[in-house]
C-alpha cells in the first residue's frame, strides 16, 4: 500500500505570544514545519505517496513560506473545530485505500526510524499508535491495554480512575491506519464534548468495536514526541535537538570545548581529529577535511574546508572553498564565491569576496579584496582595498603570480598588477603595471616651514 502523510499544522499557538504561526517558528534554523515534512519525505516506504499539510490559523503565511516545496498538497481548515475535523480536510486528496500517518506539525524531532516501525503496524486488521513513557504522565491521555497487552482505549487524565492514573504509557496523538478505516470513523465522530470539537483519539474506541487492533508502538525517547507550545519548550527542543548534533560529530570523531555551546542548522560532513571550540554556529551545508581547528565565536555558512585548516576566533565563512594548510583569522570575513588556495593566509580584520586566492598568497590584516584573482605567493599589506564598485558596475583586478603590494594601496580596477611587481605603499593604482617592475604613486613630500601650531584661544 502507498504511504500518505497528513499534518497537522492549522493551531493558532496563542502561546508564543507571536504573529506568526506557531508551525513557522523555527527550530535549528528552519520551521518546525519543514523538519516534518523533511522526515516524512524521507520515510523509505513514502516512495510514490502524497505528503498533505493541514493549515489554518496564519495559513497564507504559511504557503507562502513553504509554498515552494515540491509534493506537498495544501487543505485549509476554516474552523477550528478538533483534530478529527483537521484530519477530515486531507481525506479528498488522500490515495486509494493506502496507510495514512497521522503527524503534527509542531512535534518536530520525530524520527523517521520511530514512524517506520509504527507504519510497519498497519494492515487489513491492524492499526498503529504511538506511545510514549513518562514519569510524571500528569495532563495526558493514558494508554490502556488489555491482559493481552493490546491498547482498548485512551482515558483522558481529568475522566481516569485510580488505577488507570498510575499508568504512565500516555498517548502522542501519532497514528498510522488504513485510509479506508480511517474514513470510516471520521464519518461517525460527533463534538458532544465539552470543547465541541471533533477528537481524532475517539478512533482508537471505533476500531477496538470494530475488531481493528490497535498496536501500541511504544517510543523512549520523550524529545521526539515532545510538542512545542511556547518559547520556553521550543528552546529547550532546540538545546535537546543540538545536543543530539553535537553527541553525533563526538562520536564521529570531532573534538568539542563544550558540547552545549556548539549550533549545527544544516548537515555537517567531518574528516578526522576536528576540533572545535565554543559558540561555533555551523549553516547549510558544512564539510570539514582532516585535522580542521575552528576556534571561538565562528560561523560557517554552506563552507568547504580542506585539511588542516585553522580558523581562529570570531571569524565568517561563507559560501567558499578553503584550501588545505590555510589559516583564517581571527575577525576574518570570507564572503560567497571565494576560493582560497592551500597554504593562504587571511588575517584579522580582512574581507574577501568573490575572490580566488592562489597558493600560499597572505592577506595578513585589516585589507578588502572583492570581486579580484590573486595568482600565487602573493603578499597584500595592511589597509588595501580593490576599488571594485563604480556605484553601477563591479569590475575585476588580477594580480599576479608572487607581486608584493604595499599597504595602503588602492587598487582602482578594472586593472592587472604584473607578475612579481611590487606597489609602494600608499599609492592609488588606476592602470594595469609591468611584470618585475616598482609602481608608485605619491603626492611630493614637502615640509612647509612658516607654519605654526594653533593655539587653544582664551576665553
Amino acid at each position: 500500500m502507498k504511504l500518505d502523510v497528513i499534518i497537522l499544522a492549522a493551531g493558532q499557538g496563542t502561546r508564543m505570544k507571536s504573529s506568526k504561526p506557531k508551525v513557522l517558528h523555527e527550530l535549528a534554523g528552519k520551521p518546525m514545519l519543514t523538519h516534518v515534512i523533511d522526515t516524512a519525505m524521507g520515510l523509505s516506504v513514502n516512495a510514490a505517496g502524497k505528503i498533505h499539510v493541514i493549515y489554518g490559523h496564519g495559513g497564507e503565511q504559511v504557503k507562502k513560506t513553504l509554498g515552494h516545496l515540491k509534493d506537498v498538497e495544501w487543505a485549509e481548515q476554516t474552523e477550528q473545530l478538533g483534530t478529527g475535523h483537521a484530519v477530515q480536510q486531507a481525506m479528498p486528496g488522500l490515495s486509494k485505500d493506502c496507510i495514512a500517518l497521522i503527524l503534527y506539525g509542531d512535534v518536530p524531532l520525530i524520527q523517521q526510524q520511530t514512524l517506520e516501525n509504527l507504519i510497519a503496524t498497519v494492515n487489513d486488521t491492524q492499526m498503529g499508535l504511538l506511545t510514549t513513557l513518562l514519569d510524571n504522565p500528569s495532563g495526558y491521555g493514558r494508554i490502556i491495554r488489555d491482559k493481552n497487552n493490546i491498547v482498548q482505549k485512551i482515558v483522558e487524565h481529568k475522566d481516569a480512575t485510580k488505577a488507570e492514573l498510575l499508568v504512565n504509557e500516555v498517548n502522542t496523538g501519532i497514528m498510522a491506519v488504513k485510509s479506508s478505516h480511517l474514513q470510516a470513523w471520521l464519518n461517525k465522530l460527533n463534538n458532544n464534548n465539552v470543547q465541541g470539537e471533533y477528537y481524532l483519539t475517539d478512533i482508537i474506541e471505533m476500531a477496538v468495536n470494530d475488531d481493528v487492533v490497535v498496536v501500541g508502538t511504544i517510543t523512549n525517547d520523550e524529545v521526539e514526541v515532545t510538542g512545542i507550545n511556547d518559547k520556553v519548550q521550543l528552546q529547550e527542543m532546540e538545546r535537546a535537538y543540538q545536543g543530539r548534533q553535537a553527541e553525533r560529530l563526538m562520536r564521529e570523531g570531532v573534538s568539542m570545548a563544550d558540547a552545549s555551546r556548539f549550533d549545527l542548522r544544516g548537515s555537517c560532513e567531518v574528516g578526522q581529529d576536528v576540533s572545535l571550540d565554543i559558540n561555533v554556529v555551523m549553516e547549510g551545508k558544512i564539510k570539514l577535511g582532516n585535522r580542521v581547528k575552528i576556534g571561538p565565536n565562528v560561523l560557517l555558512k554552506d563552507i568547504e574546508i580542506h585539511d588542516d585548516v585553522v580558523v581562529l576566533a570570531n571569524s565568517v565563512l561563507e559560501q567558499a572553498i578553503i584550501g588545505s594548510g590555510s589559516q583564517i583569522g581571527p575577525f576574518a570575513r570570507i564572503r560567497p564565491d571565494t576560493i582560497l588556495a592551500e597554504n593562504t593566509r587571511i588575517g584579522n580584520f580582512v574581507e574577501i569576496k568573490k575572490t580566488t586566492v592562489g597558493k600560499g598568497s597572505k592577506i595578513s590584516h585589516l585589507s578588502y579584496i572583492g570581486d579580484s584573482e590573486l595568482g600565487s605567493g602573493v603578499n597584500i599589506g595592511a589597509g588595501t582595498i580593490t576599488c571594485n564598485y563604480d556605484g553601477a558596475n563591479k569590475f575585476k583586478t588580477i594580480i599576479g603570480d608572487n607581486a608584493f603590494i604595499g599597504s595602503d594601496t588602492q587598487l582602482v580596477a578594472p586593472v592587472k598588477v604584473g607578475k612579481g611587481a611590487t606597489i609602494g605603499a600608499g599609492s592609488t593604482i588606476t592602470r594595469d603595471t609591468p611584470d618585475e617592475k616598482l609602481t608608485l604613486s605619491r603626492n611630493k613630500q614637502i615640509t612647509i616651514d612658516s607654519w605654526k601650531k594653533p593655539v587653544k584661544t582664551k576665553k
